[in-house]
């Protein structure tokens, strides 16, 4: 069985049971958004992801996952190490990373902005993500067909997006025209599985009239659904202590790679790395951790924040949902080993 396998099974089971109370009951699995096998080309994972964009990599004290799935983080690999750059960074990374600590790496990838997460550095038991009070909660819980904007890109936001989208929820998918949400055109068939119920909205956010719209969004919206970090936001001018105050019953969902407040919410994470951090990988004989599929916090994270989203609706709003991938992962990679030892 994958090693997300109980978590997903846990995670369905309550989503089913949440939906069915607040509109159409959801079959997450009919949905075919927990796993991409079949739609990009994917390789046995190992020391490298699935996708061949993360590795894990040997410290001087442990161990690190580094994701260099962009252009502009294969670029920062000379600084990262400070080494000269090389043809292959991944050659470099092999001679330079095991002269230093984990933690110096890891801190100055932070400072650089690449994604990167020591192994088994974060440790929960609960998949159900967090929820921030930011208002005070309505006395009613919400009915009707809730108003879901959806902000994120990729696959965890967007699959938290399409179960809400199943459940009956209006689903406006709004994109940025500088910056689409890539898997249209790298996994379209993935892409409308995860956002063919939803209405597709582009707007230029260096624009004015676009922020606008933005913000009269965020205003009347039931759900909001994001995948950028905190700065992001208070560039755009929604912060959210000024997003409850227009909308105290919103219920935004926050997914980060490491979580929202304090510095956690400077880091960037993606599928894998995240998973690393959140030890939801395998070791072999000699003690070396390997990746154990595709982006495995993607599609807990994804279950996990629609989860909190239909809590919070029932409970009446007003709240943040902390949907971090790396504490997601570390949720599920805990449940796999009770379900092991069982």
């Amino acid at each position: 069985m994958s090693p997300i396998g109980p978590a997903l099974a846990a995670l369905s089971d309550d989503i089913a049971r949440r939906t069915a109370r607040l509109g159409r009951r959801v079959d997450v699995g009919a949905l075919g958004v927990t796993d991409r096998r079949g739609q990009l080309r994917l390789h046995t994972p190992g020391r490298f992801s699935a996708n061949r964009a993360c590795g894990l990599v040997r410290a001087a004290d442990g161990w690190i996952a580094i994701n260099l799935a962009r252009e502009e983080d294969r670029e920062l690999v000379p600084a990262w190490l400070r080494c000269e750059p090389a043809p292959d960074p991944w050659a470099a990374i092999r001679k330079h990373a095991r002269r230093r600590a984990a933690g110096d790496l890891l801190a100055d990838a932070i400072l650089l902005g690449l994604p990167a997460g020591r192994v088994g550095e974060v440790v929960s038991d609960r998949l159900a993500p967090p929820r921030l009070p930011m208002a005070v909660r309505s006395a009613n819980k919400h009915s009707g067909a809730p108003r879901v904007i959806d902000l994120s890109a990729l696959w965890a936001g967007p699959l938290c997006g399409a179960v809400l989208a199943e459940m009956g929820a209006s689903v406006t998918k709004v994109e940025s025209r500088a910056r689409p949400d890539p898997t249209r055109t790298s996994t379209p068939e993935f892409s409308r599985r995860l956002n063919g119920r939803k209405t597709a909205l582009a707007l230029d956010f260096a624009s004015a009239e676009g922020r606008v719209r933005l913000l009269d969004a965020f205003a009347d919206a039931d759900v909001v659904i994001t995948s950028a970090r905190p700065r992001a936001f208070a560039a755009l001018g929604l912060a959210p202590e000024a997003v409850f105050a227009a909308n105290p019953s919103l219920v935004w969902v926050a997914i980060t790679g490491y979580g929202w407040a304090g510095a956690a919410g400077e880091r960037v994470g993606f599928g894998d790395d995240t998973a690393a951090a959140g030890g939801l990988v395998g070791w072999t004989p000699a003690g070396e951790p390997r990746f154990q599929g595709d982006a495995l916090s993607d599609p807990v994270t994804g279950l996990a924040a629609a989860l909190g989203a239909l809590q919070a609706l029932e409970d009446g709003g007003g709240v943040l949902v902390d949907a971090a991938m790396a504490r997601s992962a570390a949720a599920a990679a805990a449940l796999s080993r009770l379900d092991a030892a069982a």
